[in-house]
């Protein structure tokens, strides 16, 4: 008896232990927690039983032979073979081959997305230029400007993207260095977070007045994880991220997951809200989160829901043997700022690899709200090659490409970079004709890489898209840009601009005369002339 109770205190004590470095939800629909369970069991078996054999006949050599085995150790090993059976058995019921159609309705697509008129044209001071890996190195950089600080803290890798009072930027906060620099620190707290204007790339070190104490790098009860499981022990987290408020306050933000059997089919239910300064944190439902969130669901969820959508539209055996209507998205994804709001895009193409996209998905990452625009052109990497091979001889290398409204027409934007990460050309290229490249020098502006794109490669407008007008000049001038010519009309009290590439006829103009142009309707005091008839 004082032995069984010395084993229970034991596995009581080595139970805790592990609880507290894994840290597994209390939930019966996630796997760790079983695996818990089972490595628990087995301990206590191992520890406990060793004193009480069971004979059991083998044989060996055709020969029957009896050894000595733990009782309990064989009764533990067969039910959790029982337990993985079942979980096995589970999982495969709940698996899409018998529920393929409520997989392909994991997510909800709204598939009569309007490209021209739902993505607004692209506003450059808006435009996260700067991807995850040049925030990086200019991350970086800031934290190695501040000695009294570089020797003491390092910087996530977090990185989130946000839209923080109208302004785009990746935000990461400081981490302890190592164990010994958290307990030096840990009074004070880590001292701040750095941001990164992905338009600009102005990088800075925010301080805190008062430190964060939770922290992924601290230990102990000050570890985040652990502070999050021990405040909601039966909840399952979804990948973590750091944001700032409108008042520039940090907060961890936490998703919470249901699923559907073991692990199957995860899904958004909310977010957490975590406070890194104080430790206090709120849940919000779906329809809860407050508007300065902007991530609530990961990409890789997202992705891995929307590939459900596109396998399993004619169920689960023609996504395997007949594809018919099968489709993937593409291997990468960007993030487009738009409405104060942080949108994943990743293309949509054929499960039979041809190079080329049927057209996009762009999801709000706070609601989950998600929109199909059927624009068939390049694949992503195929423009990516195309911009690379525009400069082959300098080595640059190509970002996943946004996608931009340029006067109506969907456009490829590439930064090129050098092999320190750093940004050194922009390439524009034309979604329908991946061909249509112009790279420009990044130090001339990304207004002036724009503006060459278009003067070498003219959007082919569409009549019924354009306002068609005939104007009388009243006054005409003439500027170089970028090597490029351009005329400036004043007609029917409104200003143009008119490219030398449209027309021929330009250079003969004069006032008094008429000329029929098409432009699209814009708000903007000098109007871009898109066809000169």
């Amino acid at each position: 008896m004082v032995r069984k109770i010395i084993n229970i205190v034991i596995t009581l004590v080595v139970a805790f232990l592990v609880y507290y470095v894994t840290l597994p939800a209390i939930n019966l629909n996630n796997i760790g927690f079983y695996m818990y369970i089972a490595f628990i069991a087995l301990f206590y078996a191992v520890i406990s039983t060793f004193s009480s054999f069971n004979t059991v006949e083998l044989f060996h050599k055709g020969k029957r032979v009896k050894v000595d085995f733990p009782k309990q150790l064989l009764y533990t090993i067969y039910a959790i073979s029982i337990g993985i059976f079942l979980i096995i058995i589970v999982n495969f019921i709940c698996s899409p081959l018998f529920n393929a159609k409520s997989y392909q309705q994991r997510i909800s697509v709204d598939e009569n997305g309007n490209f021209s008129e739902d993505i607004p044209e692209v506003n450059f001071n808006h435009l996260p230029l700067l991807d995850r890996d040049s925030s990086e190195v200019l991350g970086d950089r800031v934290m190695g400007q501040v000695s009294e600080l570089v020797s003491q803290f390092s910087v996530s890798n977090l990185y989130t993207q946000i839209n923080y009072n109208d302004s785009i930027m990746r935000v990461t906060p400081l981490e302890y260095a190592d164990a010994f620099k958290w307990l030096t620190n840990r009074k004070n707290g880590i001292v701040g977070y750095i941001t990164v204007d992905s338009v600009t790339g102005e990088s800075n070190l925010v301080r805190l007045d008062k430190g964060m104490k939770y922290s992924e790098s601290a230990l102990f009860n000050e570890n985040l994880r652990r502070k999050l499981r021990f405040t909601y022990p039966t909840t399952n987290f979804g990948k973590i991220s750091f944001e700032i408020d409108n008042e520039g306050k940090p907060y961890y933000i936490i998703p919470t997951i249901s699923y559907t059997a073991i692990g199957l089919k995860a899904k958004v239910t909310g977010v957490i809200i975590f406070d890194p300064i104080t430790g206090e944190s709120h849940k919000y439902s779906n329809d809860e989160i407050p508007t300065w969130v902007d991530i609530a669901y990961s990409a890789s969820l997202i992705i891995e829901q929307v590939d459900d959508w596109g396998n399993y539209k004619n169920g689960f055996f023609n996504s395997i043997f007949g594809q018919k209507n099968v489709v993937n998205t593409t291997d990468g994804y960007n993030y487009l700022a738009m409405n104060d709001d942080i949108y994943l895009y990743t293309g949509i193409t054929s499960v039979v690899s041809d190079e080329s996209n049927l057209g996009f998905i762009l999801t709000n990452m706070r609601t989950g709200k998600t929109t199909y625009y059927s624009v068939p052109g390049a694949e992503e990497f195929s423009a990516m090659s195309s911009a690379e091979g525009q400069v082959q001889d300098m080595g640059y290398i190509s970002t996943f490409p946004l996608l931009i409204n340029l006067k109506g027409r969907p456009t490829y934007l590439v930064s090129l970079k050098d092999s320190s990460g750093l940004v050194k050309m922009y390439g524009f290229v034309d979604v329908k004709d991946y061909q249509k490249v112009i790279v420009t020098d990044s130090s001339k502006g990304i207004i002036a890489a724009k503006d060459n794109y278009l003067a070498n490669f003219k959007a082919e407008a569409k009549d019924e898209e354009l306002v068609l007008e005939e104007i009388k000049v009243t006054s005409i001038n003439t500027a170089i840009i970028n090597g490029y010519t351009y005329y400036y009309v004043t007609a029917n009290n409104h200003n143009f601009k008119i490219s030398i590439s449209l027309s021929d006829k330009l250079p003969f103009l004069k006032v008094g005369d008429t000329i029929k142009i098409g432009y699209y309707a814009t708000d903007k005091d000098i109007i871009d002339v898109e066809k000169v008839y």
